[in-house]
Order: C-alpha cells, then structure tokens, then sequence
C-alpha cells in the first residue's frame, strides 16, 4: 500500500465545499491520479482518525491559459469528495 499523504495531496477549500461540510459532513481533496476511491478510504482514515462512510472522486480538466501570444494548459488533477459518518469532524476545516 502507498503511503496515505501521496494519495490525498491536500485540501480543496471553496465556498461550495464549505457548505457541502454543512449539509451532509462531506469534504473534498485533491488526490493523486491514479488513486482508487478504495485507497482514498483507507488514507482519510488513517491520516485522520475518522470513519468514512462514501467516497466519490472527480477528474477536473486542466483549463486552457494564456500568457501574451502563448497558450497552455494548467495540470489536471483528481477532486475525492467524502463524506463521513455521523459525529465525526476534521479538524483542519474547523473555524472557516
């Protein structure tokens, strides 16, 4: 098994994710790639000492940026939603 902080990566903080904590105690991550909402469980649960009751991941396309007369695109990246079972709350979303 990986070790759980390559799979969640850090933190993903918005106003639509601030009220997704609110409403149903679900919270998001950017995750790596390639990991399964099976790994993504395991490493929340460990990092965190909580119990998980759902995972649901989204692929996020990278955007398409210009900087004067050359374009690019930003990396694309991984967004795991999850929500835990009652009662249990993570701390580094804690007073936002």
């Amino acid at each position: 098994m990986k070790d759980p902080r390559e799979i969640i990566l850090k933190p993903h903080i918005s106003e639509r994710t601030m009220d997704l904590i609110n409403e149903n105690n679900s919270y998001t991550f950017q995750v790596a790639l390639k990991a399964t909402k099976v790994e993504i469980k395991k490493a929340v649960e460990e990092i965190f000492e909580v119990k998980v009751e759902k995972v649901t991941t989204h692929r996020m396309p990278g955007k398409e940026k210009s900087m004067g007369v050359h374009r690019g695109y930003t990396p694309k990246w991984k967004k795991a939603v999850v929500r835990l079972a009652e009662g249990d709350s993570i701390e580094i979303y804690e007073g936002m």
